[in-house]
């Protein structure tokens, strides 16, 4: 089960709250996010729409391999998607997808911040 599903559908203790926030960190979509390349290859698909891994590989100095296999990487992640049209392969934003993505990674911060980060007392309760 994708670790966003198990976090947005349930309720944490302290330990699974933990648990979860570390297996975001280490899991697809925060991942994907974190190459400098991978990102290049979403800045072009933002700006320009939906495009073929040939016309994408055209404007990175990557192998055209090496961009399809990040572009793989990011549909994995549910930050792109692809559809097939005979031989090509296109990639576009997968707005849903990244939106749920953050959601759920919003909901494991706001359940994990009582955790592990108090709020600070006010400066009128330090002054006592």
């Amino acid at each position: 089960m994708c670790i966003w599903v198990h976090i947005y559908s349930c309720h944490m203790d302290g330990r699974e709250a933990v648990a979860a926030c570390l297996d975001a960190l280490d899991g697809p979509f925060l991942k994907a996010l974190s190459e400098p390349a991978r990102i290049a290859l979403l800045r072009i698909i933002i700006l320009e729409g939906r495009a073929d891994v040939g016309s994408i590989a055209q404007r990175v100095p990557q192998d055209r391999s090496v961009v399809a296999r990040h572009l793989q990487t990011l549909e994995r992640a549910k930050v792109l998607r692809s559809t097939v049209e005979g031989r090509h392969t296109f990639y576009e934003l997968d707005g849903q997808g990244v939106l749920a993505q953050m959601e759920a990674l919003m909901h494991l911060i706001r359940t994990l911040s009582p955790i592990c980060c108090p709020p600070k007392p006010s400066s009128s309760k330090r002054a006592k």
